[in-house]
């Protein structure tokens, strides 16, 4: 007779397996191999409440290697999650709340969307940064209202990409100790096994990240498992739990075999599994009595945690009454009403580069804002992203404010998404536009959350100069406006800027990415607020009708400005409009996207120092865009933007054009 831990492990396994029969598509191994030592953590040590998926104080659990989403759905199922046995049985098909891979917001109990490799991983060094944050911030004696762990899920897969070798690193310098990962070591990838690409010892490398590295020989041995969780819960330094585990674990013919990764094993290989492991052939989805009610018993010594929390936080909020008050609010992702109308956010009264602007605003914020958190990527210099007196997070200075992410922009990019996920904080993180690149997969998979993370991208033209076009971006404003769910803002001066932070922190629903100059632009007049509505006239025309409208953004506003004064001398009415962000224009309703961009003046020129895809769309058929058809080159940036033809001079010429066609 099984054991209820074996019960409970074959009934894990073959819910995965039966889900991904029925739907012929899937990834049966991992759920197969791995089912024992996911089952030792939440059966033994996960603190959550599947009655209240959001508690703040749970812990985290992150499937980092999310092509083996059925292990997270059956135990979600389990454990009483809002995930019934029909959502199981209609896995990955339309409309279900089991994709094919995890998707935060689509399934109760998934912490953040997984599937490309390595993403998971950042995400919950973004948590466990967030919350050893908040417990420094919040904790008193007697009073540990943040006190849970992150446990990721990682495969082989995960450990190659170098996302995780980032994010592992900077997680063993600031001993994020609550961090625990469970290492599906099956040493086996689509390809083959391991050896043929991946034979360094990665015990070793994550010793050398600073993380205690325990090892597991026998997957399926349940206490093992949990013995080695136990150790690393007691350690002062994040944990790699090495755990030797059977890819297909059960299978006659696939087992340890890639075959077994990812697709179903077929009818009559499933039949043999179930055979081999002692389990009934029917009926499909089979969860015995006894394993629904070792799972309740699980579930009500998990709501007895959160009772005993929630009676914590009563007593917190009548001893501590200021502290629980700032609690509510870092949590409320509210601004405060006065900040919008602080002078100091609108004061610019000399020429300035937008990312000083930006660096002027940010310390504004911060007054108002003490939960903002973030950094850079060793640009803090150059992006002015440093909140000055707000002290560096350090693993022996937890509540600092500033994060120094080093080198490391794809790891930045998704560790702040973790932060976000987290709750309690504010993050933004900065490095050059160009590097965009490096981290655009943690940006999509944000956007695709919705989850409110600020990305600031400095140098953001060609104006950046003799550094070359190695670090001039030309493609990566189209790139960036191309995801959905993003917004992209290119403010023209300190008065947009500061719109486009505020648009940037009051945004709940997806992150915002403000693109900022190096170089010093010119205050505008009449410009500021209007900014958030994406686009407004920022030079209006001088008759009833203009003869052409001028579109421009960022530092190619002043431009166009420069470009109406010498047409207007010349007799023309020339309006010009600053496009801030073509995403919250679209927003607009119909009458004020009209009112701006009037579908009767056919003449228009768009003036933009970068790719021009997407100008198309408010050119329109008798219209023309300036932009860049090439890289760029090393120069200094003045004569670069003469050269491109950035000039008020070529403006004028052009806009004669299309006005005496």
């Amino acid at each position: 007779m099984q054991s209820i831990d074996e019960l409970s492990v074959n009934t894990i396994r073959f819910l995965a397996v039966d889900a991904i029969e029925k739907a012929n598509s899937g990834h049966p191994g991992l759920p197969m191999g791995g089912a024992a030592m996911a089952y030792a953590l939440w059966s033994r040590y996960l603190k959550h409440d599947p009655a209240t998926p959001d508690w703040p104080n749970r812990d985290r659990f992150i499937l980092s290697a999310g092509h083996g989403s059925m292990l997270l759905y059956a135990l979600l199922h389990l454990s009483g999650y809002d995930l019934s046995l029909e959502e199981i049985k209609n896995f990955r098909q339309w409309g279900s709340r089991t994709p094919g891979h995890p998707e935060y917001k689509v399934t109760p109990g998934v912490e953040v969307t997984t599937g490309p490799l390595g993403q998971g991983f950042a995400a919950a060094v973004g948590m466990a940064v967030a919350e050893r944050r908040l417990a420094v911030e919040f904790n008193r004696p007697g009073f540990p209202i943040v006190d849970h762990h992150t446990y990721i899920y990682a495969g082989d897969g995960c450990l190659m990409e170098g996302i995780t070798s980032e994010a592992a690193s900077l997680a063993g310098h600031l001993k994020l100790n609550k961090l625990v990962c469970l290492y599906d070591d099956n040493r086996v990838t689509i390809d083959g096994r391991t050896d043929i690409t991946f034979t360094e010892d990665v015990g070793m490398r994550f010793e050398a990240y600073g993380w205690q590295v325990l090892r597991v020989k026998d997957g399926n041995d349940v206490a093992a498992v949990a013995e080695a969780i136990g150790r690393a819960r007691e350690s002062e330094r994040p944990t790699l739990i090495m755990v030797r585990t059977e890819i297909g674990y059960g299978s006659p013919n696939k087992q340890g075999k890639p075959e077994s990764h990812g697709a179903p094993l077929g009818e009559d290989e499933a039949c043999l599994t179930k055979e081999n492991l002692g389990w009934p052939l029917e009926p499909a989805f089979h969860v015995p009595d006894e394993v629904k009610a070792h799972f309740k018993s699980i579930r009500e010594k998990c709501g007895e945690q959160k009772k005993l929390w929630d009676r914590l936080m009563s007593g917190y909020r009548h001893k501590f009454p200021e502290l629980a008050s700032r609690w509510e609010a870092w949590h409320s992702n509210r601004l405060p009403d006065k900040l919008y109308d602080d002078p100091a956010l609108w004061e610019f009264d000399r020429p300035s580069a937008t990312r000083a602007a930006s660096g002027q605003v940010l310390q504004v914020l911060a007054k108002y804002l003490s939960n903002l958190i973030g950094g850079s990527a060793d640009l803090n210099a150059s992006t002015k992203t440093y909140l000055q007196g707000k002290g560096d997070f350090q693993a022996d200075n937890p509540q600092g404010s500033n994060i120094a992410f080093g080198v490391r922009e794809h790891a930045m990019g998704t560790i702040l998404a973790g932060i976000a996920l987290h709750g309690g904080l504010r993050p933004f993180g900065s490095t050059f536009f160009v590097f965009s690149d490096y981290l655009k997969p943690s940006l999509r998979l944000s956007a695709l959350m919705k989850v409110p993370v600020i990305y600031v991208f400095t140098h953001d033209s060609i104006a950046v100069g003799e550094d070359g076009p190695t670090h001039q971006p030309v493609e990566q404003l189209a790139n960036l406006r191309s995801i959905p769910n993003l917004d992209v803002l290119r403010p023209a001066d300190g008065r947009e800027t500061a719109a486009a932070w505020l648009h940037a922190l009051k945004r709940t629903d997806g992150p915002t990415a403000l693109v900022l100059s190096r170089q010093n632009l010119p205050q505008l007049p009449g410009s500021g607020k209007e900014a958030f509505r994406g686009a407004y006239i920022v030079g209006p025309e001088k008759s009833s009708s203009p003869d052409l409208i001028i579109m421009a953004s960022g530092s190619e506003v002043a431009l166009a400005l420069q470009a109406k004064e010498i047409l207007e001398e010349k007799g023309y009415s020339i309006r010009v409009v600053s496009m801030v962000s073509w995403e919250l224009f679209e927003r607009q309703d119909e009458g004020y996207r009209q009112q701006v961009l009037p579908g009767e003046i056919k003449n228009r020129l768009a003036v933009e120092a970068a790719l021009p895809m997407g100008w198309e769309h408010y050119a329109g058929s008798q219209g023309h865009i300036i932009g860049m058809h090439r890289f760029g080159a090393s120069a200094p940036g003045a004569i670069l933007m003469e050269k491109m033809g950035f000039t008020a001079e070529n403006i004028v010429r052009q806009a004669e054009k299309i006005i005496k066609k």
